[in-house]
């Protein structure tokens, strides 16, 4: 995946061996770790204090693959903007998959208690109910129906766990 010249950080903890999570000054946003949370009845959903700092700045909420929803920082949304508009229009399927992608994103800047709107459209193609799974994933924020991510990590761990061997045999 091109960075577009994005300069990463590595991880540290923070004092006290508490985990950082967030957007420092002229550093892009690393998201970290998973939370159990709940989407109300209007849909609103609080964000996990690690990643509002990171969200300071506002953030778009689209579909994502597996069936779950991405949540990007405005800065990072702007990245994948770029990298969709690079894409060839002649092809059907960048056509299909910038479609599916740009139709159902919201734009929206986090509300006074830390809560994004998923709107019903997008609630429905990640089959979220009332739990909801929200993990971070580095440079962006996943939110899975619980029940879905419960399976998706069952097999993704079985993977994880045998990658070594891959990775040695791939010369890696």
């Amino acid at each position: 995946m091109d960075n577009s010249g994005a300069k990463w950080y590595s991880y540290q903890p923070a004092p006290g061996g508490r985990e950082r999570s967030g957007k420092e000054e002229g550093k892009p946003a690393v998201f970290l770790g998973e939370y159990q949370h709940s989407v109300d009845d209007k849909g609103r959903m609080v964000l996990p204090s690690r990643f509002r700092n990171g969200m300071a700045d506002g953030c778009v909420v689209t579909k994502g693959q597996e069936r779950c929803l991405y949540v990007f920082p405005m800065a990072r949304w702007q990245e994948e903007v770029e990298r969709f508009r690079s894409l060839p229009r002649t092809d059907a399927r960048a056509r299909r998959l910038t479609r599916s992608f740009f139709a159902g994103a919201i734009s929206q800047e986090l509300d006074a208690n830390g809560r994004v709107q998923l709107p019903p459209g997008l609630r429905d193609y990640a089959g979220l109910g009332k739990e909801v799974t929200v993990i971070g994933v580095s440079d962006r924020v996943e939110i899975w129906n619980t029940a879905e991510w419960t399976d998706y990590t069952a097999a993704a761990d079985e993977f994880y766990s045998n990658i070594e061997e891959a990775l040695y045999d791939a010369g890696i």
